[in-house]
């Protein structure tokens, strides 16, 4: 990674309040270590170094982070379809009932037929009836009774009809539901197998190569805590010249004329948007926080643990804001904006197929879910890197 090969800032300083690691000063005696090692080609007997091993590892946390979005979108796509489906099976049955009952009304019509002799010819009917009028009076009174009955035949045919067509959405929907948790199973072997791969790489590491990859850890930490500062610098300095040029034009409008009070009504409404915006922030960085030392777990929505969206995802939904359950759904609900406009609970993503997510709490700091085995932290947005950072995204 580029950011590797940057030199680290001195231990023991403080920028824009970002704290460098306690750790710092030993961490650099493991780095004078790594630097002699850095560069050394693999063993003779094939065993990866270090510095493969920490690469293979990340890549492997990586894909699974990925096959975990993959996962959380088929488990909220099967839990959605698992309710299409019993919805469209209770409505068959009810329509099942409706059916049976209408037959058993057609099969008595039937048997009413068949008993009084309305079915039998026009003729047989007048010779039967024991006069003329009485022949008349039942004609006119089953004319009646037969339109009833076909009307009750034509719905009979009408809700087979619909019966038939609901039942093959439902069976067409229970077979999107296999798919979907065929789908479901694929990821969550493929998460679990990745993970596997890399607690078996780290497992196989001696005591001195742990100590060099976590000095390779540390070395990338100082880093991002550096790049991290750098930013807090930068958005600091844009604020106070910000604050300075609306101090500068309020203190200059001392005139009452209309047309030259009129363009300071439009920047006033900004600092309301953003107050808004703020109090919403607010809340949702405070049951971020409030969820810090809890462990990270692939899948997970709270309240014991998370994975990186289910966090962000809990942490607005506290603040009243609704967001969708995975990252590439998450990076569309909201405005982009810059790296160097984003504010406290902006939402930062990473990584080109935006499998990663965090919330931003300031000075190039933020709170995430960062992978298994670790616990939700304040971290450096630079923490693998500033290539990694995918976009910025104002989700209220």
């Amino acid at each position: 990674m580029a950011s590797q090969h940057r030199k680290p800032r001195p231990a023991g300083t403080r920028v824009a309040g970002i704290r460098t690691p306690a750790l710092a000063t030993a961490a650099l005696t493991s780095v004078a270590l790594l630097s002699q090692t850095a560069t050394a080609a693999p063993s003779a007997d094939g065993k990866p170094s270090v510095e493969e091993v920490e690469k293979k590892v990340d890549d492997l946390y990586r894909q699974a982070e990925s096959a975990t979005e993959k996962y959380n979108a088929a488990k909220e796509k099967t839990t959605k379809q698992r309710k299409q489906v019993d919805a469209l099976l209770d409505d068959v049955a009810q329509r099942a009932q409706k059916l049976n009952e209408a037959r058993e009304e057609l099969g008595s019509y039937a048997a009413a037929q068949y008993r009084t002799g309305a079915s039998a010819p026009d003729t047989a009917t007048f010779l039967l009836a024991d006069s003329p009028q009485d022949y008349f009076d039942q004609t006119q009174l089953m004319g009646r009774v037969t339109e009833r009955q076909k009307g009750a035949v034509d719905d009979y045919f009408a809700d087979q009809a619909e019966t038939m067509k609901k039942r093959q959405e439902a069976s067409q929907s229970l077979q999107t539901l296999t798919d979907s948790q065929n789908d479901l199973r694929t990821a969550k072997a493929t998460v679990q197998k990745k993970l596997s791969s890399a607690r078996t790489l780290l497992s196989q590491l001696t005591a001195e190569e742990k100590a060099r990859l976590a000095a390779i850890e540390e070395q990338k930490r100082q880093e991002a805590a550096r790049k991290a500062a750098e930013l807090a610098e930068q958005q600091q300095a844009a604020e106070a010249a910000a604050a300075e040029q609306e101090s500068g034009g309020t203190s200059g409008s001392t005139g009452t004329d209309t047309s030259s009070s009129s363009p300071s009504t439009s920047p006033s409404t900004s600092p309301s948007t953003d107050s808004s915006y703020a109090t919403k922030a607010e809340k949702a960085l405070a049951f971020a926080r409030a969820q810090i030392g809890k462990p990270y777990v692939w899948g997970a929505t709270g309240p014991d643990s998370y994975d990186c969206s289910g966090l962000t995802q809990a942490a607005w939904k506290a603040a009243g804001v609704t967001l969708p359950r995975v990252t590439y759904d998450q990076v569309n609900s909201g405005t982009t904006v810059s790296l160097s406009a984003a504010q406290p609970g902006d939402l930062v993503f990473f990584y080109a197929d935006v499998t990663h997510v965090g919330i931003y709490i300031g000075n190039g700091m933020m709170i995430h879910a960062p992978k298994p085995g670790a616990y939700v932290r304040e971290e450096s947005i630079y923490y693998d890197g500033e290539s990694s950072i995918h976009s910025v995204v104002r989700p209220a």
